[in-house]
């Protein structure tokens, strides 16, 4: 969004330093297809025919992605754009000219409309064509792992019961409540290419075959893909470089040179199945998602397709 200064956009140039919340959003500004994202919005936005003007569609677009980016609640986003120089001008808000802040309840009825006609997943499916234009996403090989988000357990609620679709697991001897991530990731350069949702308490090897892309002829995992081959259908032959278990080594193979060989294997294997790791670190630490924020698998998975796009172009810009 083109804008002309205004006295504050100038007492800022004359700042020794950027932030690197600006700097962050310069960055994801210049490498988000904005153009693309409005006209997939624009059959389905209000034309505005009757009453009061509706908000410009990329304005809507960019205040959903500084609540997805920053972790706030639709209110929290609204506060955070009056206080907060940095998001005021990624929006293009020119409070001298009469502008103001769309309103809580607008962005909660814009996300809704998103919702409804699945649009997160196309935004997803564009930032992939961006990556293949870049050369970005290499076929042939698939990392799958899977992350648990925590939903809220308690049961003050209208309804006095949690919320049904999500489910308990028991992980590493503790309990969760919750929903799982399942991502396929790109094994050379790390992007993220499938996103899928489930319920915590869903096998990540039943969820694997969901992953797999049909050219892709090696798969990389964790110990909780293990058996994931037989529930692959598809009747492509691929390779299955999963890593064993901590401690099952000697167990298998002995003290001998068999031992050391099959330690090397599991390094290599770990080598290339880390880059999935960075990409919870992504979504986890910068964005902030390790709680659900909307009720339902459906909603949350539309919520984990704008993070995980994010993740990529966060990578891409070398954040």
């Amino acid at each position: 969004m083109e804008k002309q200064q205004n006295f504050t956009d100038m007492e800022y140039t004359n700042r020794r330093r950027t932030t690197k919340r600006e700097a962050f959003l310069e960055k994801m500004d210049a490498m988000l297809p904005w153009k693309n994202w409005v006209a997939l919005v624009a059959p389905y936005y209000p034309e505005g025919k009757r009453g009061r003007k509706p908000v410009e569609i990329e304005r809507m677009l960019r205040m959903t992605m500084l609540q997805v980016w920053f972790s706030l609640s639709d209110e929290g986003i609204e506060d955070a754009l009056y206080d907060s120089y940095a998001m005021k001008s990624f929006m293009g808000i020119d409070f001298s000219a009469g502008e103001q802040v769309p309103d809580a309840t607008t962005l909660c009825k814009f996300r809704k409309l998103l919702n409804e006609h699945g649009l997160q997943k196309k935004f997803f499916e564009q930032v992939q064509e961006l990556l293949a234009k870049e050369g970005k996403l290499v076929s042939g090989g698939t990392i799958v792992d899977a992350t648990i988000i925590n939903a809220p357990d308690s049961t003050k609620n209208r309804e006095k019961q949690r919320d049904p679709e999500m489910h308990s697991v028991k992980k590493n001897n503790k309990w969760y409540f919750g929903m799982r991530a399942h991502i396929g990731v790109d094994p050379v350069h790390g992007f993220v290419h499938t996103v899928v949702s489930t319920a915590a308490n869903e096998a990540e090897c039943k969820v694997a075959p969901r992953l797999l892309r049909p050219d892709d002829t090696v798969v990389y995992g964790d110990a909780g893909y293990l058996k994931m081959d037989r529930y692959v259908t598809d009747g492509v032959k691929r390779d299955y470089r999963i890593n064993r278990q901590r401690g099952t080594f000697k167990r298998h193979y002995g003290d001998g040179l068999s031992w050391l060989y099959e330690k090397e294997l599991e390094k290599r294997k770990s080598s290339v199945r880390c880059k999935v790791e960075y990409v919870f670190h992504i979504v986890k630490d910068i964005f902030h998602w390790r709680k659900t924020r909307y009720k339902g698998i459906y909603k949350n998975d539309c919520h984990a397709h704008l993070l995980f796009a994010s993740a990529n172009l966060y990578m891409l810009v070398g954040g």
